[in-house]
């Protein structure tokens, strides 16, 4: 898709559709809307007085051959309430009017700022919103329509002193959106088409691409390291597991510099082992790498975006199958760091491949910790689709800083309490530690802690995207499937050094 500014009147830019947005407090017909108003013979106004202009949120008023627009169409997005208007908003806004209008044929849009708006922040966010709206999970579908596509975007509103500001989040907003969806084809292909070594080669390639430093970790080397927490997932299926390692390096990186650990959980198929899961809803299992794919993605973005802070990307990859291999609940396994732990339930392995990968990161240098997993369903239950569980470690300035980082970027994240009688339901009887808890409830809780274990007194956060990497159906702003959540969030902190 082709997307470009510009400062010419937006009256008489020709496109398929032009696209505007509406607030439903205060005079609904006032600035640009005044503007549109009065070149369309104040049909705006009639609209309005009629009740069928209202902005209220995501509202859709399509108008056909508006008088004074070169336009062929004229959408008008409602916005909502001005005082809870920000960036998250404009994505969907952007993002909806992406959709609404791809579904009728337009090809051509373009997307006025409102007076005011015209700025960096909103160039990106309108990008990312129609970037990741026009993302479709139907890759292997036979039958797609390819007529129903945006093929260009112009982004108006923009005056000639504005440009420079515009067109620099233009670049940032299509790096960022471009990476995010680059993770959600990842995550939504199927699992014999994505296996665990075939993760890594895309990885590698993608990694390579961009001009980033990559090693993958085959199974001999893995078991080399003696990372025994990895190995005792993959033994259950013949897929052999990976350790992906993913680093980029500022130029100028000065000595005692913190550097940033992102590691990604990504079982490309959970079955749930010997502790086998129910078979409905198991075919979403594939999204259980979603974790490992979004700090890939958040690599793609940063080798462009080039920050002033060194990040490695620690990616543990395998298969969780029951084969005649697998390993047994109360088995017990020794991870890379020594510690043991005493396996009780095969399906929560996620915790045991996080393990090794966080114990790695800080081997090869992480300072400052953040692990992104499918981990829980008990996640879905306390948050339900809504926002990313956030769990800390001693460390709550860390904390602070990426939770500012989910609010600029407009992802939603809510922190849960760790405090140390949690730690109590996970001390082994047989182990250094088992698996799961052995109270009641707080199971996001617990498995949090089994993998601060591994992060000890290094600051480290720890991203439950179970209930939200996921889009059970579709929004009016995204399609069903993948959503890529975390990304955004991610590039933020890494782009705040």
């Amino acid at each position: 898709m082709q997307i470009t500014l510009a400062t010419q009147p937006f009256a008489s830019i020709e496109a398929d559709a032009l696209v505007t947005y509406v607030f439903e407090d205060g005079e609904l017909v006032q600035g640009r809307i005044s503007e549109i108003n009065q070149l369309s013979n104040g049909l705006l106004n009639k609209l309005a007085k009629s009740g069928e202009l209202t902005g209220k949120p995501l509202e859709m008023t399509l108008i056909h051959a508006p008088a004074g627009l070169k336009a062929g169409r004229l959408l008008l997005v409602g916005a909502g309430k001005r005082d809870k208007f920000d960036s998250a908003a404009l994505r969907r806004i952007s993002g909806s009017a992406l959709r609404y209008l791809k579904s009728r044929g337009v090809h051509t849009l373009v997307f006025v700022s409102r007076e005011g708006h015209a700025t960096e922040d909103a160039a990106q966010a309108a990008v990312e919103g129609a970037l990741a709206a026009d993302f479709e999970s139907d890759k292997y579908k036979t039958d797609k329509k390819n007529d129903k596509s945006i093929d260009s975007i112009v982004l108006a509103g923009y005056s000639d002193a504005e440009r420079a500001a515009g067109e620099k989040g233009l670049l940032r907003g299509r790096i960022i959106a471009d990476a995010q969806n680059f993770a959600r084809d990842l995550i939504n292909e199927p699992s014999n088409k994505l296996t665990p070594k075939i993760l890594a080669e895309k990885a590698e390639a993608m990694a390579k691409q961009a001009g980033l430093a990559v090693e993958i970790l085959d199974e001999k080397k893995i078991a080399d390291l003696k990372m025994g927490a990895l190995l005792s997932v993959a033994q259950g299926g013949p897929e052999p597991p990976r350790m992906i390692v993913i680093t980029y390096t500022p130029a100028n990186l000065k000595p005692g510099a913190p550097v940033i650990g992102f590691v990604g959980k990504a079982v490309t198929f959970d079955t749930g082992g010997i502790s086998i899961k129910p078979s409905e809803g198991m075919e979403k299992m594939k999204y259980d790498m979603a974790g490992g794919a979004t700090m890939i993605g958040v690599m793609r973005a940063l080798a462009a975006l080039k920050p002033n802070v060194k990040v490695i990307c620690v990616v543990p990859s395998t298969e969780n199958m029951p084969g005649g291999r697998a390993q047994k609940p109360g088995d017990i396994q020794t991870a890379m760091s020594g510690k043991t732990i005493e396996v009780l339930n095969t399906d929560a392995e996620g915790r045991l491949i996080l393990a090794d990968g966080v114990h790695y990161a800080k081997q090869l240098g992480a300072t400052h910790l953040v692990d992104a997993a499918t981990l829980t369903g008990a996640i879905v239950v306390a948050l339900a689709s809504i926002n990313v569980g956030v769990f800390s470690g001693a460390d709550q300035s860390w904390t602070d800083k990426i939770l500012a980082s989910a609010k600029a970027a407009g992802e939603k994240m809510w922190q849960l309490p760790m405090d140390d009688e949690y730690r109590e339901f996970i001390k082994g009887t047989v182990a250094d530690i088992q698996n799961i808890g052995s109270g009641k409830g707080g199971g996001s809780i617990t498995g949090a802690w089994f993998i601060r274990e591994f992060a000890g007194d290094t600051p480290w956060v720890h991203l439950d995207i179970a209930g939200t990497a996921w889009n059970d159906d579709a929004k009016p702003w995204l399609a069903k499937g993948p959503t890529g959540v975390a990304l955004r969030s991610l590039v933020h902190l890494a782009m705040s050094y």
